[in-house]
């Protein structure tokens, strides 16, 4: 939700192309939610120690070759939505795709939620994320040390302490234990 920083209305994307050319200043990040502008901190550092984790997993498992996660890096899920999922991955196609201007829908996502996440944004996400197309999409709650894997919205498992959260089938083989994935490095 946008939140008092941004003041002055006059100078406020009021279309998804103006909000691509918007370059606010002020330490936030935002989302495009048809005409909705949502404002978010980024990653802070226990989410970017499970990114670094995640990287890690993906390149001693060879998948680094095939494709790459990217962090909040923009996904449009509808020509009216642009949202910012905490990691992407993303096929070097996709990555190639992107690079010349095209748009493409990553088969896994994976939101790391803060203490400022509402449950209602997060599942409206998810209803985005799997009418665009996702396979697989991980909410990790940092704070309860839980993994919820979605492989759509009817299909979910709750992982816990050594269970193995798994990005199948989209990366078969890609599969971390909730305690490693959320260890302190």
């Amino acid at each position: 939700m946008i939140q008092t920083s941004l003041a002055n209305t006059d100078t406020l994307p009021r279309s998804l192309d103006e909000f691509l050319a918007w370059e606010p200043n002020d330490g936030f990040k935002y989302e495009w939610n048809d005409g909705e502008i949502i404002q978010f901190a980024g990653m802070q550092e226990n989410q970017i120690n499970i990114y670094d984790n995640l990287l890690d997993l993906l390149i001693e498992l060879g998948y680094k070759k095939t494709g790459t996660l990217i962090a909040e890096h923009n996904v449009h899920v509808s020509g009216i939505q642009l949202r910012r999922p905490d990691i992407a991955y993303f096929t070097r196609e996709q990555v190639r795709h992107s690079t010349q201007g095209g748009r493409s829908i990553p088969d896994f996502l994976i939101e790391i939620i803060s203490t400022h996440d509402k449950l209602n944004r997060v599942e409206k996400k998810l209803t985005e994320y799997f009418e665009a197309g996702v396979k697989v999409v991980w909410v990790v709650i940092p704070e309860e040390r839980v993994v919820n894997v979605y492989t759509s919205r009817r299909e979910v498992k709750a992982c816990i302490e050594d269970d193995l959260c798994s990005a199948a089938p989209v990366l078969p083989d890609f599969e971390i234990r909730v305690n490693e994935m959320l260890a302190l490095r």
